[in-house]
């Protein structure tokens, strides 16, 4: 049985800020404070930490919602993609992300959710941070 995730943080941006550094490399890049590929287009990959990450943009409603593809070279050969499904929403202090990542590898549950926390929201916090002063 699969296993999932879910996230509800607020960033101190605009959902306008959010979306684009989400699928723009070089942004995306300085968000997360590592190396990645991406683009705003549909159908498009991405990758993300140097490769570790890779998927597909699978749907893109800007500037509200983003569903990818996803998995890591961690995962099996023949463990499915898991899926990134990202709704952005304003809110009173910025940009609500929310986020659910489902059809993860069994067990792999708190590996990921430690991952998400240490390799993006937190650096994502200190980002927004910086880019506000």
């Amino acid at each position: 049985m699969s296993q999932q995730l879910e996230f509800k943080m607020v960033f101190p941006t605009t959902i306008e800020r959010l979306y684009e550094a989400w699928l723009d490399a070089d942004i995306h890049s300085a968000m997360s404070g590592a190396p990645a590929t991406a683009s705003p287009d549909l159908g498009a990959e991405f990758t993300a930490w140097e490769d570790y990450i890779w998927g597909t943009n699978l749907q893109l409603l800007k500037p509200h919602r983003i569903v990818q593809s996803w998995r890591t070279s961690d995962f099996l050969e023949e463990d499915e993609d898991s899926i990134v499904t990202i709704h952005l929403k304003t809110v009173e202090n910025g940009a609500e992300l929310h986020m659910l990542h489902t059809n993860l590898p069994e067990g792999s549950q708190d590996r990921y959710r430690q991952g998400w926390q240490d390799f993006y929201f937190k650096p994502m916090q200190e980002y927004f941070e910086v880019q506000n002063q």
